[in-house]
């Protein structure tokens, strides 16, 4: 595997859930925004070599990250759908990365990743020839239900939550993307469309701790797991 890996950030979502006035990777996080907080923690990766942020151009919000303006980082367009910015992304490296190079996607909304979960991945996957992501173990009773009644009750160890980031060969990550959208197929990861494409994604177990925040209570929940991360390095 390379020494150095680019990371495509999507980031042009409103963050609709938060129903708020602004999209949710600029709300407050310990004292800064949450997209600065993400930009910072991926920046401090050695294995990271730059980072393509894919934007709303027309979000002013922007202005108030200061990493966005890093001399590693690249900022694109992005689009409707997380799959139109991760492509965005993409394109922007086509004169960086060949086809077997490696290039990770993680989300905005994901301030609390761990450098060792990013080693981890890097390095199980170092010979694979597609890629995979990290995941976290369904702790809980799973349930599925239709409408507000219990159907079925499955068995939690088949299953386990998708994380980012998720790693791929550059190649194989575009053509698969580039099929999705040409089927029409909506893919809410990475994996989903390279799952699509008929190959095989392989999974590294990651931190349970690696929050993505969708809902805004999860804030003070991501201030907690960033301020424990703090403790667990000051205590190496």
């Amino acid at each position: 595997m390379q020494s150095k890996v680019w990371v495509v950030v999507p980031a042009a979502g409103s963050g609709s859930r938060f129903a708020a006035d602004r999209a949710k990777q600029f709300y407050p996080l310990n004292g800064l925004t949450m997209a600065e907080v993400t930009l910072q923690r991926l920046l401090a990766i050695p294995a990271v070599a730059g980072i393509v942020v894919a934007k709303n151009p027309e979000d002013t919000h922007w202005n108030e990250v200061q990493a966005l303006y890093h001399a590693k980082v690249l900022s694109v367009a992005g689009g409707r759908e997380r799959a139109d910015s991760v492509q965005a992304g993409l394109h922007a490296l086509s004169e960086k990365l060949g086809a077997d190079d490696w290039v990770m996607v993680h989300d905005i909304a994901r301030p609390c990743l761990h450098s060792d979960d990013v080693e981890k991945l890097l390095a199980t996957l170092s010979d694979d020839p597609v890629g995979g992501l990290l995941v976290a173990p369904v702790t809980e009773t799973l349930k599925q239900i239709v409408g507000e009644d219990v159907v079925k009750t499955h068995d939690r160890q088949m299953f386990a939550l998708a994380q980012t980031p998720q790693l791929f060969r550059y190649g194989v990550l575009c053509s698969a993307l580039e099929a999705a959208t040409s089927s029409g197929a909506v893919v809410t990861d990475e994996a989903s469309a390279i799952e699509l494409a008929g190959l095989s994604v392989r999974t590294v177990c990651g931190r349970a701790d690696n929050l993505k925040v969708t809902v805004a209570e999860q804030l003070p929940i991501a201030e907690a797991i960033l301020a424990a991360q703090k403790q667990e390095k000051l205590k190496t």
